[in-house]
């Protein structure tokens, strides 16, 4: 059984989240608290094993509370946030302070029964993170002079693609800010709502080398830049001469996920083939698993997340099942191999 504290100022929220919680069988909501004060004292109390937590509450703000939660006392935790682009700033620090994962708030722009499956497979999926697993959050560095280890000549044909969920975003950060300017395109997929994708591109692109930003149907795929696919939306690749854009549709979700790893995996290796590496990072479920084994078929080299360093070792595990995984590697070593990978492919001779 999950026991599950909810924290939020509001009470019709509250009852919400309760209601729609305690229909299922194996979560026990076992109790609500309006503020962090009040919730500090539950937590000792009741001893919940996931948390779902407003960010902005009177007393303490959601943030600072999370801020010494994972210092002191860290629990699996779902942030709740209104669909806004002030808000998604806000959710983002919580995932980079250690929330598992954000979902829209009761009485947001999506209907009550697709929040509530939301909700629900956030509390499971939490249940099963380990949240110590985070690594410590970066400054973020507004003049862009992230590192420069190793430098690359100039590359057209070559692609990165990597596809992440729970505990992705904080991962691809780690991955993102080891890597030099010059790299080939890399395209993303992380599994997160509308508009928080786009403030999730704006952070990386303040703090990489690498040039970040949402996706948009028709981008071109240039050296040194990071294309987010955006919530709710799939991104396939697809090749035009020697060039690589991105097609951004809707489409039905795959593995109940949209956008899908899946897909854009899929689409990657019929346009690269050998030309393009994989990489698969910490999420639950098995999205990615088999697009990247059609990557790795094609020709392409594929690298998965470890255990050890994977906050749900889903995603990964299922490709490395498939035999899709040529590489398993701690999520330290990713960036340096994806690096030397690269530096291998576009220093052989070109006619």
């Amino acid at each position: 059984m999950i026991k599950v504290l909810i924290i939020d100022d509001s009470a019709i929220v509250r009852k919400v989240l309760t209601e729609e919680l305690s229909k299922q069988k194996d979560i026990q909501v076992v109790g609500t608290a309006m503020n962090p004060y009040i919730a500090r004292e539950k937590i000792l109390q009741l001893k919940p094993d996931v948390l779902t937590l407003d960010l902005e509450m009177p007393r303490m703000d959601g943030l600072s509370f999370l801020s010494k939660l994972m210092k002191h006392h860290p629990i699996p935790t779902v942030v709740v946030s209104s669909l806004t682009p002030k808000n998604s700033a806000n959710a983002l620090m919580a995932l980079q302070l250690g929330a598992v994962d954000v979902i829209c708030k009761p009485g947001s722009a999506y209907s009550t029964q697709n929040i509530s499956k939301e909700i629900i497979k956030a509390v499971r999926t939490a249940s099963l993170a380990n949240v110590q697993k985070h690594v410590a959050v970066k400054a973020v560095n507004p003049a862009k002079t992230a590192p420069q280890k190793v430098q690359l000549v100039h590359t057209t044909n070559k692609l990165i693609a990597i596809g992440s969920s729970t505990g992705g975003t904080r991962a691809l950060e780690t991955i993102l800010t080891d890597l030099p300017a010059n790299l080939p395109g890399i395209v993303i997929v992380q599994h997160m709502p509308p508009v928080f994708t786009k403030s999730f591109a704006e952070r990386l692109d303040s703090i990489c080398a690498l040039s970040v930003k949402e996706a948009e149907d028709g981008d071109l795929i240039e050296s040194g830049q990071v294309y987010i696919a955006p919530g709710n939306y799939h991104m396939l690749i697809e090749k035009s001469g020697a060039r690589y854009y991105t097609r951004i549709k809707q489409g039905p979700p795959v593995h109940h996920q949209r956008p899908s790893v899946d897909v854009m995996f899929n689409s990657v290796a019929e346009a690269a083939g050998l030309n393009a590496l994989g990489i698969i990072l910490t999420g639950m479920g098995a999205d990615g698993a088999s697009g990247l084994l059609k990557m790795k078929l094609q020709g392409a080299h594929t690298i998965g997340q470890d255990e050890a360093t994977s906050v749900v070792y889903g995603m990964p595990r299922e490709a490395f099942k498939l035999g899709a995984v040529q590489e398993v590697l701690p999520l330290p070593a990713i960036a340096r191999s994806m690096v030397d990978h690269i530096k291998q492919k576009v220093t052989e001779p070109t006619v």
